[in-house]
């Protein structure tokens, strides 16, 4: 378990990380969100040890990482996946890790196997692309066959396939019982691969909950009601809003309901005798509830997307 309490993180006039208390449960694959700035890389490098907290703590199994004996047994990260010296092969540059950490050679070749990158392992880092640096930074996360795990934008530079293929090892690794923190900005990604979320924003917590929690938040989840029976709609609708439920018109066929269940708008549909074709609740994608909960988070925008910060 990753437990950070009180976190704050300063950088002379800037607080990158403002007194963020979280816990990263093992079994689970836990998603960290924000905006570019809200704090995600600075929190992570303080749980790593590379940046000192301001105020606060940040604890791996209860002891600060440059307290471990052997840490990539117990913590593996990718945090820059350009952190290699260029001059060396990859092989070579996880065997200098090994040897640092009391790691068996042979795990080396096991890492670079998993990675799928065994047929370039003597290939100078300098010539690797950048999903090749991913994987190879992933392949450091994994030598020493940690407990916990940490990624800032694991599948960055990656192919469909690679993709895939991470967010499947991820899952494997949580079902080990392990803990896993991911940082990712592919909100269609982290929809598929995490079971809870934290967002931030401006150093500090916006949301700390199972997926499915953060996902019902967006306003975007409606029950759609489709019939045949444009006069029967207009009963249905009159009938919700009467009853307090926000209905759009979407067409002369179709209803949106905003605040009602399918069970309550089937029922008032059955007692009114209106034939339906469709009748299901449509959710807010997790892209929709994030950009909803981080509207006023953002610290760079684009001309489609307005701060009201």
């Amino acid at each position: 378990m990753i437990a950070i309490r009180g976190l704050t993180k300063r950088y002379a006039d800037k607080v990158a990380v403002d007194n963020i208390s979280i816990e990263v449960m093992a079994g689970k694959v836990t998603g960290f969100l924000g905006p570019n700035g809200a704090g995600k890389s600075t929190t992570m490098r303080v749980i790593m040890g590379l940046d000192h907290p301001t105020s606060g703590e940040a604890t791996i199994g209860g002891k600060a990482y440059s307290t471990l004996k052997w840490p990539m047994r117990k913590v593996g990260a990718l945090l820059d996946a350009k952190g290699v010296h260029p001059g060396r092969s990859g092989r070579d540059h996880l065997l200098s890790m090994a040897y640092s950490n009391g790691i068996p050679a042979k795990r080396v070749d096991q890492v670079l196997e998993e990675v799928g990158l065994a047929n370039v392992a003597k290939k100078r880092a300098k010539g690797y692309s950048l999903g090749m640096s991913q994987r190879l930074g992933i392949a450091s996360a994994l030598l020493g066959d940690p407990e916990v795990l940490l990624f800032d934008e694991p599948v960055n530079g990656l192919d469909t396939e690679g993709v895939r293929w991470v967010r499947h090892m991820m899952r494997r690794l949580a079902s080990e019982g392990r803990t896993v923190f991911v940082s990712s900005h592919l909100m269609s990604e982290m929809q598929q691969t995490a079971d809870q979320l934290v967002i931030i924003g401006k150093g500090k917590v916006i949301m700390d909950a199972p997926m499915a929690d953060v996902i019902a938040r967006g306003s975007r989840n409606a029950v759609i009601v489709r019939s045949p029976q444009t006069q029967g709609l207009d009963q249905l609708a009159k009938a919700l809003e009467g009853e307090s439920a926000a209905v759009e018109r979407v067409s002369p066929h179709e209803l949106h309901v905003v605040n009602g269940t399918v069970e309550a708008v089937g029922q008032r549909a059955a007692e009114l005798g209106v034939q339906l074709h469709e009748l299901a609740m449509r959710q807010s994608s997790l892209e929709e509830a994030y950009m909803e909960l981080t509207a006023e988070s953002v610290e760079y925008t684009s001309a489609g997307r307005q701060s009201k910060a």
